[in-house]
């Protein structure tokens, strides 16, 4: 769906968007439960929020959960692009 896709791409910017208003900080910084700006924590509740709406997921117990959820939905979507790739025959070339 378009307008779920466009929420994600929105979400995701607004993330991007906050951790752009703390350049000198590292990534470990800005990620540091006990510190990480109350802006970027919103932020990042709103990209959980459009992806849950985009699965049709009201919500997740655990962010655990969530992540297990996606990678398994990720694998779901991606195994039909592996099968289509042939592995590269393996033998010596003829001169």
């Amino acid at each position: 769906n378009t307008t779920r896709q466009a929420a994600i791409e929105a979400a995701a910017q607004v993330v991007l968007d906050a951790r752009a208003r703390f350049p000198q900080a590292t990534l470990a910084d800005l990620y540091d439960p006990l510190t990480m700006p109350p802006e970027l924590v919103k932020a990042h509740q709103q990209l959980d929020r459009a992806v849950d709406a985009a699965y049709g997921k009201s919500s997740f117990a655990t962010e655990a959960e969530r992540v297990a959820f996606l990678f398994e939905r990720y694998q779901q979507l991606t195994a039909p692009l592996a099968m289509a790739v042939k592995p590269a025959k393996k033998g010596r070339k003829s001169q």
